[in-house]
């Protein structure tokens, strides 16, 4: 099998989680090699992503690490074992990489978490709404490169939709709410679908309004993607250069508390979906 030329980001985890375990362990990439019976080359390119691996060499090389969990070993494994391609690889070639990641990386999320202060979650926002975002990028995005963004972000909501809805909550800072893009009616049934959205047993969206005044994070969006174990949790960040994944146990561990602290300042979900439902009157 060749080398990938371009992992995915799930593909290049795999790989770094294989390599924590092994430095864990204090093996080297030649002890490794050497017990699973490989050229001295193939475990960093296993641990690049630019290999795949068989489940089966998973669990060797776990145990031969000594790794005693295994809820990680078993989802590392599933991992291993993922051939199938995604809708999302439909994208691939026409869309930056980084967001064909992000569909990759909710589809498999066991929950999703995203705080938001001055845009709508992507996973809420109407068809309008987007086409409207994306209207403002600088510099503009042409005709097809923006109706293959829309697209792509409309595809993403279907993780709400399933046969087994991922459990999402939005944190959402009353300012992207007082946000009009696309103008007053395009806001309003924005906001109305929100209201919608919110009512479903899946979906929880939480407010923060302007009264709570200052708060840690301000400014930032990001999205706390929860899988089947805690390890392999990954905070994705937004920001105008694009997506960043971070996935080190103190990223996390910051996140997680930040998470809290927005929270501890949100209304709760009844007020928050009264709130909403009072900024698409007022419109």
């Amino acid at each position: 099998m060749p080398p990938r030329s371009s992992p995915t980001a799930r593909q290049q985890r795999l790989g770094s989680e294989l390599r924590k375990l092994r430095e864990q362990s204090g093996m080297s990439a030649q002890q490794a090699a050497a017990l699973l019976g490989v050229d001295r080359t193939r475990i960093p390119n296993i641990e690049s992503g630019r290999f795949g691996i068989s489940p089966e060499r998973v669990r060797t090389l776990a145990f031969n690490y000594g790794c005693p969990d295994t809820g990680l070993v078993d989802l590392l494994a599933a991992m291993a074992h993922e051939r199938d391609r995604g809708w999302w690889e439909e994208h691939r070639g026409l869309l930056p990489p980084a967001l064909i990641d992000i569909a990759e990386l909710e589809h498999h999320a066991r929950e999703l978490h995203t705080a938001v202060t001055t845009h709508i979650p992507g996973i809420l926002q109407t068809e309008d709404h987007a086409r409207a975002v994306f209207d403002t990028a600088v510099p503009p995005l042409p005709g097809p490169d923006l109706e293959a963004r829309l697209a792509l972000r409309i595809r993403r909501q279907e993780i709400l939709d399933r046969d087994r809805p991922v459990p999402y909550e939005a944190v959402i800072h009353e300012a992207a709410l007082r946000m009009q893009f696309g103008g007053p009616k395009v806001a309003r049934e924005q906001l109305e679908h929100i209201v919608a959205q919110s009512e479903r047993d899946n979906v929880a969206v939480r407010v923060i309004p302007f009264t709570a005044g200052g708060f840690p994070g301000a400014g930032q969006s990001f999205t706390y993607v929860a899988a089947a174990v805690a390890q392999l949790d990954t905070v994705q960040l937004d920001s105008s250069h694009g997506s960043l994944l971070l996935d080190t146990d103190m990223q996390l561990r910051r996140y997680r508390g930040l998470l809290d602290r927005l929270r501890a300042l949100a209304l709760p979900t009844e007020d928050s979906r009264a709130f909403v439902r009072t900024a698409a009157q007022e419109l």
